[in-house]
């Protein structure tokens, strides 16, 4: 039992540890600078209850990381009641940051009048996409707020674990190489699946690269949404040797209809894995986007092996 001055008499005492001195002391947690810009993330594509799910567990990612973190969401097609626009969570960012320094003026405390962005806009896009990409500038630009819009989240290391796992996951590829167990329906092919046109594709070849050295497996990027790209590169697989095809969605989710997913994997006769949706590394990319265009990230974060 307690006493009002610490523990009963006998009960040991838990003391704070010392912190270590020198060059392998650990580094200080990182946190969000007071008063910095808010995280909004650009959600793509038509809104719904599960899209606002996978956004929200993204931002959670990414405040679990820098705690301090204001991030918001904002859906580039949204309507301002259920889902609020892209343009109009810019704004309210902005109104919220004057009333701030109005209150504080007010209140008699001297502070600096707020400059810089408002906000920083990270793309909720594995890849790019000319098209939604101008929709959302157009949306930072309409909404008459300084911003900064950030690039998309790939090509990037942590987007090839995430396809590895989402595949380990439907039975398509081994979770782990260092066990050497094998999968009975694991795939000898990936078609890697992007949209945005042949800028994407590019882009996600590179992603696709460093996903067949971790599965030892050719890997060839295509377009959803250029008519036949699927099933063009699935013969060009199978004409090298591969019989037993898996296709992987280089995307998040909402920025496309999942059945014209299902629909190109039928028609090229490919199991299919999931979407990446909220996979961890996706909140800690966009996370990476956000401090490196404020300037307060040292690096980009490292991939890392599934195990």
């Amino acid at each position: 039992m307690s006493s009002p001055t610490g523990p009963a008499s006998g009960l040991p005492v838990r003391m704070p540890r010392p912190r270590q001195p020198g060059r392998h002391r650990r580094p200080e947690p990182l946190v969000a600078p007071e008063g910095a810009p808010a995280l909004v993330l650009a959600v793509p594509g038509a809104p719904s209850t599960a899209t606002r799910g996978l956004a929200e567990e993204v931002v959670s990612i990414a405040r679990s990381e820098l705690p301090g973190l204001d991030a918001r969401i904002g859906f580039v097609d949204g309507d301002d009641a259920e889902f609020p626009t892209l343009r109009s969570v810019l704004a309210h960012a902005a109104e919220e940051r004057t009333a701030r320094y109005e209150q504080a003026v007010a209140a008699g405390v001297e502070v600096r009048e707020p400059d810089g962005p408002v906000a920083v806009v990270v793309p909720l896009l594995a890849g790019p996409d000319s098209a939604l990409l101008r929709h959302i500038r157009q949306s930072v630009m309409d909404s008459r707020v300084a911003a900064e819009l950030t690039d998309v989240l790939g090509p990037h290391p942590l987007l090839a674990e995430a396809l590895h796992v989402r595949l380990s996951e439907a039975g398509l590829a081994r979770a782990d190489r260092a066990r050497l167990f094998t999968v009975a329906t694991a795939a000898d092919g990936i078609v890697l699946a992007s949209v945005g046109g042949e800028e994407a594709v590019q882009a996600a070849g590179i992603t696709g690269m460093l996903l067949a050295a971790r599965l030892a497996v050719p890997v060839m990027a295509a377009a959803l949404d250029q008519e036949g790209s699927i099933s063009a590169v699935a013969e060009q697989l199978r004409s090298s040797g591969s019989q037993q095809l898996a296709l992987a969605p280089y995307l998040i989710g909402p920025e496309i209809d999942p059945a014209l997913t299902a629909a190109a994997a039928e028609e090229a006769g490919c199991s299919t894995a999931e979407a990446l949706g909220a996979y961890p590394a996706i909140g800690k990319l966009a996370l990476a986007k956000y401090t490196t265009a404020l300037g307060i990230a040292p690096q980009q974060p490292q991939g890392a092996q599934v195990r």
